[in-house]
């Protein structure tokens, strides 16, 4: 975990106008922390990085379908499908549809 913390300080301070590295980067250390049982943390840090994808690349951008399958992938183990069966359903699945093929 200390070294996925410090690579991505590296690449935020180096690599700054590379989204999808730090999207990467961030995603690494979600499922570290998902396998350290840290999973509210790893939860945060699955939504940030799906809020700011669907910021920067937009909703249909294979790498946000992708962010946002994770995050609910997440708030199913986390026993939250309130919230991930809508985001799934309504979003994810119209947009992989758009983008990707039926």
């Amino acid at each position: 975990l200390p070294v996925l913390e410090a690579n991505l300080a590296l690449v935020r301070r180096y690599f700054s106008t590379s989204r999808e590295t730090i999207f990467s980067v961030q995603t690494n250390l979600s499922n570290c922390l998902d396998d350290l049982g840290r999973n509210d943390e790893a939860l945060a840090l699955k939504r940030e990085i799906y809020a700011r994808s669907v910021a920067t690349l937009g909703v249909s951008h294979e790498d946000t379908i992708i962010s946002g399958n994770n995050l609910v992938i997440s708030l199913d183990k986390l026993g939250l499908g309130h919230e991930s069966q809508p985001l799934l359903r309504d979003q994810l699945l119209p947009a992989a549809r758009r983008s990707l093929g039926s």
